[in-house]
């Protein structure tokens, strides 16, 4: 199997890994940050999706992966898009769970409160995932991985590290669940510029077949 893995920054991804269906690695990249001329990398992202995406993505068909990148209604489309989809995240650099639960609550609240839609409930949904994540220790390689069903409008977030249990929560607050989708799939405001360029690219080419 070696051989067929996709490698994102020395971290090997399935090309396909199979949940209700087999889903396709369409997309992956970093996300890192600046310190003084450093590049300092944290995690390694795999976006996969159901084939049938393709078919809710069609007025794109013909369009270069530069202008896909740049085009946010493009993405609106692939997030709405009633397929299932799955977020493999692998750590590269050793945190602590609960700052990457903080940076996820601050993005998918910030998100929220732009579009007036942060309320009680959400609210909720945010501190069921900070807590989540508070007790665990992201060590390289731990995995978290987000899978979207087709049919409703929910996440379950799973973390499994080696030598551990995997464990996992469901979140079913529908707003919540969209901005950590559009997080990581959000076009120009998503986390990882080089995952959105890969996917741009990449179903810019299948959309072409």
């Amino acid at each position: 199997m070696g051989s067929e893995m996709v490698m994102v920054d020395e971290i090997p991804f399935p090309p396909k890994v199979t949940t209700t269906k087999p889903l396709s690695l369409l997309g992956h990249g970093i996300t890192d940050i600046e310190i003084h001329f450093l590049q300092i990398k944290f995690t390694a992202i795999g976006v996969y999706l159901d084939a049938e995406v393709l078919g809710h993505l069609q007025q794109w068909k013909g369009k270069s992966g530069k202008d896909l990148a740049e085009d946010d209604d493009f993405f609106e489309a692939l997030i709405s898009a009633p397929v299932e989809k799955l977020l493999r995240v692998v750590v590269i650099k050793e945190i602590k769970g609960s700052q990457y639960g903080v940076q996820l609550e601050s993005a998918v609240r910030d998100r929220l409160a732009a579009d007036d839609k942060y309320e009680e409930e959400e609210e909720a949904a945010l501190e069921q995932i900070v807590e989540f994540f508070q007790s665990k220790y992201f060590k390289k390689d731990c995995i978290i991985t987000f899978h979207f069903p087709a049919s409703s409008a929910s996440v379950e977030i799973a973390f499994a590290s080696e030598g551990k249990e995997e464990s996992k929560i469901k979140v079913e607050n529908a707003n919540v669940v969209e901005m950590i989708k559009k997080w990581y799939l959000g076009g120009t405001r998503g986390v990882s510029p080089s995952t959105i360029s890969c996917l741009a690219n990449n179903l810019s080419a299948q959309l072409s077949k």
